[in-house]
């Protein structure tokens, strides 16, 4: 009895996806190798990773911003959800990947701007915005950072949103101080082992809201 061979994943996908993908990859990897504290992994986050992080968005329900756009993943799967390319705004510093950006997703403002002060680029007024997604490599940044981002992050979500962050830890990637600095509370959203290295989702919303 003859065995078929078993078609590979990167075969079965279409053309132009996988296309797509492996630029993705190769744009990230380049990114990595470049500033590899700023990018934090050699690979892009995975579509089921992105899943996770924008599981409680509507598309009807006011604006979105994004913090570390990358190659877009994240980018993707928030206008998947359904929301205007108008509603949404991406947070890039590093200029390839916001050209990257700009070239995928024509609509959509891309804003090569600090997360820490993203109140002075964003079409949006403070308390416009219901979620903020954050790629951000947040792990290798200090304790101040996060206070200023956190800080300028919540300045935009009005009373209810949230700040939905992603990391390669089982903990917080914000330490406890700082959490409590702010009046935040900090619950986990979810995690995968289908992303490389296996990912855990982190949602913080304001102390009672």
């Amino acid at each position: 009895m003859q065995h078929k061979p078993k078609r590979s994943r990167a075969i079965a996908l279409p053309g132009g996806e996988f296309r797509a993908r492996a630029t993705e990859y190769l744009d990230f990897l380049a990114a990595w190798v470049k500033k590899p504290r700023q990018t934090a992994s050699v690979v892009p986050s995975s579509r089921y990773l992105a899943r996770l992080m924008v599981a409680q968005i509507d598309p009807l329900d006011g604006r979105v911003l994004e913090l570390g756009g990358g190659t877009g993943v994240f980018t993707r799967a928030i206008l998947q959800t359904g929301l205007p390319p108008e509603k949404l705004e991406v947070v890039e510093i590093n200029p390839a990947f916001a050209r990257g950006l700009r070239r995928h997703f024509p609509h959509v403002s891309i804003l090569e701007t600090p997360a820490q002060i993203v109140s002075t680029a964003t079409a949006g007024e403070p308390g416009d915005y219901q979620t903020v997604v954050s790629g951000l490599p947040l792990l290798a940044m200090d304790r101040y950072m996060h206070h200023d981002i956190l800080s300028e992050s919540f300045r935009m979500l009005r009373p209810g949103g949230s700040f939905v962050q992603f990391t390669y830890s089982m903990r917080p990637p914000v330490s406890r101080d700082v959490i409590d600095m702010l009046g935040l509370d900090v619950v986990r959203a979810g995690q995968t082992v289908r992303n490389f290295p296996p990912a855990t989702v982190f949602r913080f919303s304001r102390r009672g809201e």
